[in-house]
This record gives structure tokens, C-alpha cells and sequence, in this order.
């Protein structure tokens, strides 16, 4: 077939060159070569059928590379495989960060926000240290009386642990202790505290919180504990009853 077409181009060449379309016969000369070319390069084509004339061309739908715009009964079975699997990690990808949302919100209010709180209630009672009179004349200046937690060992840790516990008792009321260090260009010494939250109560109370500074008498802010009745204490069969 490639002969046969190199033949007709050949023909169709010699034809121009002896002819010009300037006389009527010669340009009917040139128009029977040209249906001649066009008759034999036919030849070659061979059949078209209608789904060779419209090519498709779009690429293999990927798991990487899907991007939604084909409908679902375009794709090949091997496409909707990939379709399947690209959405179920889509899904399992968001489902994965709602729940870390969740998880991090929760521990950031556990954290600030709670009422046994060991942060909110450290400043708390860093705020009431510093607005406290006698408190300032053993420490210093308000804005210069520093409050930390524990020393750590660890060279990495930024921020000293706060020493608190939070333990419940046999009658339901929440006991909150916690203590910690401050540090003034006076002295330096220790916060000490006691918080206590009853089954129907929503805060924590005081029952103590005391400073303590080598050298000098402790300081109470609160100290319910000390104030409160002593309740009257009884025996029967010679067991003390409270």
C-alpha cells in the first residue's frame, strides 16, 4: 500500500510540472490526478469504524490521581477499584483527625479549664500570693515573685512539674493537694494547698493554702481546717465515735 501511494504522489508530481491551470485542458488534466491520488491513497486506509473516530483522551483513572470529575458508570472495573480505595482513606483519614480534634480539645480542658485543674489552680494561687500584703513583704514586689514547680532532672524539660494529687474519699468529696515554689528578690519558699469538692458541689474550696519561708512563720491565706468547729467526740462501749 506504501508503494502504491508513493506511485500516486510520483504521478500527481509529473502532472503539475507539465501542466499549468491557466488552459481549460490542462486543468482537467491536473483534476483527473488529483481523484487519481485520492482514489489510490484510499486504497491503503482500508475500513474506519465509528469507535476508531472518536479517541478518548483521558488518562487510566489512579488512586492518586482521581479527582471526581468522571461519573461512576464511566469507569473501567479496575477504575472503581481505585475510586473505592481513594475515598475509603479519604474517610478513615478524617475520621482519624475529628477524633485527634476531640482528643486534644478534651485533654486542653482537662487541662486549663477543669476544676481540679492543677494550672488553673496554680494560678490561682500565684495571683493570690502576689495580692496578699504580708506575702509581698517577705517575698518582694509582686512583679518580681516567681512561682514553679518541681526541678526535673531532665535537661529537656522546659517547664518544672507541678506536685499535685487528686484522690476522692469514701464519702464522695474530691481532695485536691498541690504544692509548689516561689521565689521573690526577699526569699523564697513554698505554697502549700488543700482544695476539697463535695458530690453536689461544681468548685473546689479551699481549706488551706499557706506560704511557707524558711525562718518565718507560716502565712495563711486560707486555713478552714484550723477555724472550723471541733465536733464534740463520743464513746459508747468504750469505742470513740466521730
Amino acid at each position: 500500500m506504501t508503494a502504491i501511494a508513493s506511485k500516486a504522489r510520483a504521478f500527481q508530481q509529473a502532472c503539475r510540472a507539465h501542466a499549468t491551470p491557466s488552459h481549460p485542458s490542462k486543468r482537467a488534466l491536473i483534476d483527473t490526478c488529483q481523484r487519481s491520488y485520492a482514489t489510490q491513497s484510499s486504497l491503503g486506509s482500508g475500513p474506519r469504524s465509528p469507535n476508531n473516530n472518536i479517541k478518548s483522551s483521558r488518562r487510566a483513572i489512579t488512586v492518586t490521581s482521581d479527582d471526581g470529575r468522571y461519573q461512576w458508570n464511566e469507569l473501567s472495573t479496575g477504575e472503581k477499584a481505585a475510586r473505592t480505595t481513594q475515598q475509603s482513606f479519604n474517610f478513615l483519614l478524617v475520621t482519624a483527625g475529628a477524633v485527634g480534634t476531640v482528643c486534644v480539645a478534651y485533654l486542653l480542658y482537662q487541662e486549663l479549664f477543669a476544676a481540679d485543674s492543677k494550672t488553673r489552680q496554680f494560678n490561682r494561687a500565684v495571683d493570690r500570693i502576689k495580692a496578699d500584703s504580708k506575702c509581698r513583704e517577705l517575698l518582694g514586689p509582686a512583679n518580681r515573685i516567681k512561682a514553679y514547680g518541681e526541678p526535673s532532672t531532665s535537661k529537656w524539660a522546659r517547664a518544672r512539674p507541678l506536685a499535685h494529687t487528686v484522690d476522692i474519699d469514701r464519702f464522695g468529696t474530691t481532695h485536691f493537694r498541690m504544692h509548689f515554689h516561689v521565689e521573690g528578690p526577699e526569699a523564697s519558699g513554698v505554697v502549700n494547698i488543700h482544695m476539697t469538692k463535695k458530690s453536689d458541689e461544681d468548685e473546689l474550696q479551699y481549706r488551706l493554702l499557706s506560704l511557707s519561708v524558711p525562718g518565718h512563720e507560716t502565712i495563711y491565706l486560707e486555713n478552714t481546717d484550723a477555724s472550723s468547729p471541733k465536733r464534740a467526740l463520743g464513746k459508747m462501749f468504750g469505742v470513740q465515735w466521730r
